[in-house]
């Protein structure tokens, strides 16, 4: 007969690694259809909420799919041979130059567990990506938000803020920049590497970049060991379901991250999709000409309704909810657009309170939410 041992007595309490962890709220996602189906029995819903491409993806992913269903039960290419020398001749690097991971997210993730300790910090502007904080949290270092520049990065003061943190090891910048659409030009950001010290990593988020493509600042390769760009198929590509991106950065570097990143990151499906999306250039320039036609559109709308808005270089535009109705906020037009079947995006989190971030649907999409935002800010 086992004898029973109280729980409370013998065993210690389990605690994070730091305590800093504890600070840490779940990332939010957008909205998903199916759950704002259950809670409000709605079933013509529009998703305007988390950056995908609202036509799809390349008809080619959909073959190269189809042609891998047959080996599911074989373990990817844990190097992801192919898809690597269409990326390094894509971007002209070398293969050895090239990591990939699980989506962005996973490069963000294996870049801070490489460099960044519990004595280290991070360095990122207000109002970027949020997970850049969070990663600082999960490592237990200091996360050191420098305040924004017109809804932008502020370079000269993130600059300031690495010389005065000298236990930094990243600089996270997104460009275009989430979630404000905002953009950097390449020369202030060559002043900014250049500002720098060679042993902190600049890390560019260029998630976007297909949207704008003069923000591609791949020439800072040459010139910067110290610099990585991180990419993603999840937005123009419209690959978000396979989670599949990237990063370019000097040897040294990848060879670290290929040493962090756990094997087989990148599933079967999602390597040969990746590189028939890739291959695909014709499919992008059809989805930047559309985002593109679409952007234009909303911008009138929302003048037309007396509604604020940031010029954005992306698939998504950032509108300020300030009307002259009682009670009537961000949260509230959000809540009342969910209730009518259209999902955007609140941004409480970013501590923008009067503003929601919408996704750049197709025409017909676009329509039914201004038609709809209308209705709401018409309501007596």
């Amino acid at each position: 007969m086992q004898s029973t041992q109280s729980t409370e007595s013998n065993l210690l309490p389990l605690v994070p690694a730091y305590d800093s962890i504890l600070a840490l709220a779940p990332y939010q996602t957008g909205k998903p259809i199916e759950e704002l189906t259950r809670e409000y029995g709605v079933s013509d819903v529009v998703k305007l909420a988390s950056n995908e491409n609202p036509i799809g993806c390349s008809p080619h992913v959909t073959l190269a799919i189809t042609e891998q269903l047959g080996q599911l039960s074989r373990y990817p290419d844990g190097n992801g041979y192919y898809l690597k020398q269409a990326l390094a001749d894509f971007n002209d690097v070398n293969v050895d130059q090239i990591t990939l991971g699980n989506g962005s997210d996973d490069l963000l993730d294996i870049l801070a567990r490489s460099f960044v300790g519990a004595d280290d910090a991070i360095v990122y502007s207000q109002y970027a990506f949020i997970v850049y904080s969070m990663l600082a949290k999960m490592q237990g270092a200091m996360d050191v938000e420098v305040p924004a520049q017109r809804f932008g990065h502020d370079l000269k003061a993130m600059s300031q803020a690495v010389q005065d943190n000298l236990n930094t090891k990243i600089v996270f910048i997104a460009n275009p920049n989430n979630p404000t659409g905002t953009q950097l030009e390449h020369g202030e950001l060559r002043e900014f590497v250049a500002s720098v010290p060679s042993s902190v990593l600049v890390v560019l988020d260029e998630a976007y970049i297909e949207y704008s493509p003069e923000s591609n600042n791949r020439a800072l390769l040459d010139e910067f060991d110290n610099v990585v760009i991180v990419r993603t198929f999840s937005k123009a590509y419209g690959l978000a379901g396979l989670r599949v991106g990237y990063a370019l950065s000097s040897v040294a570097v990848a060879d670290l991250l290929n040493r962090i990143r756990q094997p087989f990151n990148v599933s079967r499906i999602g390597l040969a999709a990746a590189a028939a999306a890739l291959a695909d250039q014709d499919f992008i320039e059809k989805t930047r000409l559309m985002n593109d036609e679409q952007m234009r559109w909303l911008e009138k709308q929302f003048d037309a309704l007396g509604l604020g808005f940031i010029k954005s270089h992306a698939n998504f535009i950032m509108v300020e909810i300030e009307v002259e109705m009682e009670d009537t906020n961000a949260a509230v037009i959000y809540q009342a657009l969910l209730e009518q079947g259209v999902i955007v995006r609140q941004l409480e989190v970013y501590g923008l309170h009067n503003w929601l971030r919408i996704s750049v649907g197709v025409a017909e999409d676009n329509m039914r939410l201004i038609d709809t935002l209308r209705s709401i800010l018409t309501d007596d």
